[in-house]
């Protein structure tokens, strides 16, 4: 992260959200696929995610960003989220985040199932985002997550809580 100058509450409120897709993973056992982030050495845990590039369908994004983080395409659609969700960083963040251009993001969630094994799964990918990996209970998601993701995390285990 840089030393970016800090933000005003104005500026950061005025900043818009990053459009992105979240991805729920799930296992022949119903539980969800849940990985460490190499830069971040906290106990926080996530489902992958990523931004939707320019010209590009959330759909395809999801399933760019599911081989990206996970190593596989051994997966099908399950669902898709209603709505769009939304969280904002922490302001101190802000800043230093997305050289500063986004307050947070938007995302939309899509649940896939595991068609493969768990040995499909490769979190050494080309760029890797992710330092370990393992299969939790939907419902602890909420518990899983760094703070300023609580809040989505418990309306995405409300929403989807069906498939787990």
């Amino acid at each position: 992260m840089s030393d970016a100058p800090a933000l005003t509450d104005r500026q950061i409120d005025a900043l818009p959200y990053r459009p992105c897709v979240g991805i729920m993973l799930l296992n022949q056992d119903n539980y969800v696929f849940v990985a460490q982030r190499i830069d971040n050495p906290g106990e926080a845990w996530q489902m992958p995610q990523g931004g939707i590039d320019e010209g590009e369908n959330p759909m395809t994004a999801a399933l760019r960003e599911l081989e990206e983080e996970t190593g596989t395409a051994k997966a099908s659609l399950i669902a898709e989220s209603q709505d769009w969700y939304a969280y904002d960083l922490p302001r101190e963040l802000v800043p230093k985040i997305w050289k500063g251009r986004y307050r947070g993001q938007k995302q939309k969630w899509f649940v896939f199932r595991l068609e493969g094994q768990d040995t499909d799964i490769n979190i050494e990918t080309e760029i890797p985002e992710f330092s370990d990996w393992k299969w939790v209970e939907m419902k602890s998601l909420p518990d899983l997550i760094v703070p300023f993701k609580k809040k989505l995390y418990q309306q995405l285990v409300e929403e989807f809580i069906q498939y787990g």
